[in-house]
């Protein structure tokens, strides 16, 4: 039931609720210890109607460390499964517990979900607890991603809990408040699918379009139109992340929104010298998630999905299959089309031929060769700036930027052609070693140098000094970085 609470302003419901209780369990957070303010989003809470938190610290502790529960929320776990590097498995909200969703002054609902927030039904083995090093890391890195125009979950806060994790060592606790459209995930609909009845499948389709694409609740074949609207999410969702060099990490099918919002700072990282083959994640052994395998794992991960909505598509099972495979078929069509259409913003070429995307092409394999710095490299030919690498010095590379020049020349106004690279080429991404200095200070709880990257990333396509945008990343820090889960 919506809850107008006058005297604190919140907003909340919880329409998740109305689903089958097959879908969740309803379950409060674990109170902890001492909570403190480490990070709090003071801009976002003004967005989603709650911005009287900025004048009362206490209330922030209090509600974001799980201590207290808001008025008008139903705190639950989520159930859900999903595709572990390929592998189907239960899984559910082992640490997270979804407040509800608040309804932000034009009438949008988000969700409110601590997490970190202690045991839940869905926990196994784990302690359901979070590191802050982990949470201060989901925190900067998905407010970067806000800033660099990417579709992503938000961090209103971090709440440190006063209490010891272990995970491997002792880190000191936190517990992190995660803003999103909805925790609705590919492996939710595989849940249902396996572990569910047609019909509770069904509700969560039609609860899922009323949500997210209420334009689409009435078509002739819902669950069919459900299915090509979450590829498009998803198809411009990857096409977004490679056009900063965005390594999600972990793309299993419980991390992929249903949505279309990047979701789950675990692993992830951002790839500095040009390789499609990069990997930074500890677990991902074999590159299953590296750079450039992103759109043929989001493709996997919605012909997961697809099969799950069968038995809605169609009664007809071959119908069923056969619709389902047209539009997963349709796939790498549409996402060739727009990532050619990505890369050519990126270099402001406004009207590009058909073989203009040999330019492309032979880019990208001169970058790999030379090692050159993927986001510097794009800031250079936008600046006209000569960088110190052997790309540079290349008469290969020299002959490419006439070409080059050539295919932007077809459009002379220099204004549109700077205005388009500038709005696809960041002058700033988080740089893994950035990231890490920042939350070794952090995690000691000195913020200075994490407050401050976060000011830089905030603004990541404005102009920054040369020492910035062309700082060389330390020697062999990519060879030997590593990212870890978390849990």
């Amino acid at each position: 039931m919506l809850t107008n609470d006058s005297k604190h302003n919140w907003l909340l419901e919880n329409t998740y609720t109305k689903l089958p209780e097959v879908f969740f369990s309803l379950h409060k957070p674990v109170p902890v210890a001492k909570p403190e303010i480490v990070c709090f989003n003071q801009i976002l809470a003004n967005e989603l109607g709650i911005g009287f938190l900025n004048e009362d610290k206490q209330r922030i502790v209090d509600y974001f460390s799980g201590n207290v529960i808001p008025s008008g929320a139903t705190p639950l776990a989520q159930a859900y499964a999903g595709h572990q590097f390929g592998h189907f498995t239960m899984l559910g909200d082992g640490r997270a517990i979804l407040l509800g969703e608040q309804i932000d002054p034009t009438g949008k609902k988000f969700d409110i979900q601590l997490k970190g927030s202690g045991q839940t039904p869905y926990s196994r083995r784990g302690d359901g607890r979070a590191t802050l090093y982990s949470m201060l890391r989901e925190y900067i890195i998905s407010e970067a991603m806000h800033h660099l125009g990417i579709p992503t979950t938000r961090s209103l806060s971090v709440i440190s809990t006063g209490e010891k994790v272990f995970r491997g060592e002792m880190h000191n606790g936190s517990v992190l408040t995660r803003i999103a459209d909805s925790h609705i995930r590919v492996g939710t609909f595989e849940y249902a699918r396996n572990f569910c009845s047609v019909e509770d499948l069904k509700a969560l389709t039609l609860y899922t379009l009323e949500r997210h694409y209420p334009d689409k609740k009435d078509a002739d074949n819902p669950a069919l139109e459900l299915l090509k609207e979450v590829i498009h999410k998803q198809i411009d969702l990857i096409v977004h992340w490679m056009r900063v060099g965005f390594i999600h990490g972990v793309m299993n099918t419980d991390n992929m929104s249903i949505a279309g919002e990047t979701i789950d700072y675990g692993p992830c990282a951002f790839m500095n010298a040009y390789s499609p083959n990069t990997v930074f994640s500890s677990i991902d052994t074999r590159g299953r998630y590296a750079f450039g395998n992103q759109p043929f794992i989001a493709q996997w991960n919605l012909t997961a999905f697809a099969n799950a909505l069968l038995p809605l598509i169609s009664e007809n099972q071959k119908k069923a299959i056969d619709l389902a495979q047209q539009v997963i078929e349709g796939f790498q069509y549409t996402f060739t089309k727009k990532w050619n259409r990505m890369m050519f913003a990126k270099l402001g070429i406004l009207h590009p031929e058909e073989n203009d995307k040999e330019l492309i092409n032979t880019l990208l394999e001169s970058m790999e060769s030379h090692k050159m710095d993927y986001t510097q490299l794009f800031l250079a030919l936008q600046q006209d700036k000569e960088l110190d690498n052997s790309l540079f010095r290349s008469e290969a590379f020299k002959e490419w930027k006439q070409h080059w020049k050539n295919a932007q020349s077809r459009n002379e106004n220099q204004t549109l052609i700077l205005a388009l690279m500038n709005t696809s080429n960041p002058k700033v991404i988080p740089r893994n070693h950035w990231v890490e200095n920042a939350l070794e200070t952090a995690a000691q709880g000195d913020m200075e140098s994490f407050n401050e990257l976060l000011g830089i990333l905030s603004k990541p396509y404005h102009d920054h000094p040369d020492e910035l945008q062309f700082q060389q990343v330390p020697e062999d820090f990519d060879t030997s970085y590593q990212t870890f889960c978390g849990t």
